[in-house]
């Protein structure tokens, strides 16, 4: 009898599961703050693996609400958002509940480069989860500048991208940017900084791709929480859904980073509306 009641003590335990994996610090993932940038379908599969994961505390920025496309791969979105054009990061902070009640969620109605990102300082990990280069460059040299690691995903279609940035060991996301990123910032953002309106496709998007992104965005973060950065992906990894294949690129360093100089004012300046 005695045996018993112990299986059924273990089975009450949300994370008993969890706990076995031998690597994972759940006291420290319990304890642990994480800033969520971007609602879309990264975000929804990032928080869901945050919640499920353990952690407790997060912060969801996104300034965007719930349209009828967004449903063949946002997991916490349902019809009613969309007919009622709910915002984003609310109907997510409220479905992450449902996951688990004792988490504390705060949903921002906001874009990235409206908020006082001084923030940062207070958190463990950033995720971004955006569809666009300039607010993943803007979040990046913010989470630089303040020591704070930043796991950037990113997919189109079939293929997706991670990237994990350690400050100060790793290169950075903008290291990484390429000329055809730097052209098309040039052509959003006018010399004055203010933001100017062009056509951009949208992006083809499914679940799945999405899916193993963001568990691997997640899974990524549960190392850095849990003391296990060394285990961290040290390049820009690449995913391809239909040759079923992942590919590491080596990123260097670049000397002539501006998120790498003293002066935050001069690395964010030309990703900045402020």
């Amino acid at each position: 009898m005695s045996a018993l009641i112990r299986i059924g003590a273990i089975d009450e335990d949300r994370f008993d599961r969890s706990r076995r994996i031998r690597w994972l610090d759940m006291e420290r993932i319990e304890s642990a703050r994480c800033f969520v940038a971007g609602a879309g379908a990264l975000g929804n599969e990032v928080i869901k693996n945050l919640v499920l994961s353990g952690v407790r505390s997060i912060v969801l920025v996104d300034m965007d609400y719930v349209v009828r496309s967004n449903l063949n791969r946002c997991v916490l979105f349902r019809e009613e958002d969309a007919l009622r054009k709910s915002m984003k990061a609310e109907i997510i902070a409220k479905r992450a509940k449902e996951l688990n009640p004792e988490i504390n969620i705060t949903p921002i109605n906001s874009r990235i480069e409206e908020i006082d990102l001084r923030c940062l300082k207070n958190y463990d990990v950033v995720f971004g989860c955006f569809d666009n280069i300039g607010a993943r460059l803007h979040l990046n040299a913010h989470a630089y500048y303040y020591g704070v690691p930043y796991i950037d995903g990113g997919t189109d279609g079939t293929t997706g991208k991670i990237q994990v940035v350690l400050p100060p060991d790793t290169p950075c996301l903008q290291c990484a940017t390429n000329k055809t990123h730097a052209k098309i910032l040039e052509k959003r953002f006018s010399c004055t900084g203010a933001d100017i309106s062009i056509y951009e496709p949208k992006i083809p998007a499914e679940i799945t791709t999405t899916s193993i992104i963001a568990a691997i965005q997640v899974r990524e973060g549960l190392k850095i929480i849990s003391g296990k950065k060394e285990n961290c992906i040290r390049h820009v990894c690449y995913y391809n859904g239909l040759l079923n294949t992942f590919d590491s690129f080596e990123v260097s360093l670049d000397p002539m980073c501006p998120v790498h100089l003293s002066n935050l004012s001069n690395s964010i300046h030309p990703y900045s509306h402020s």
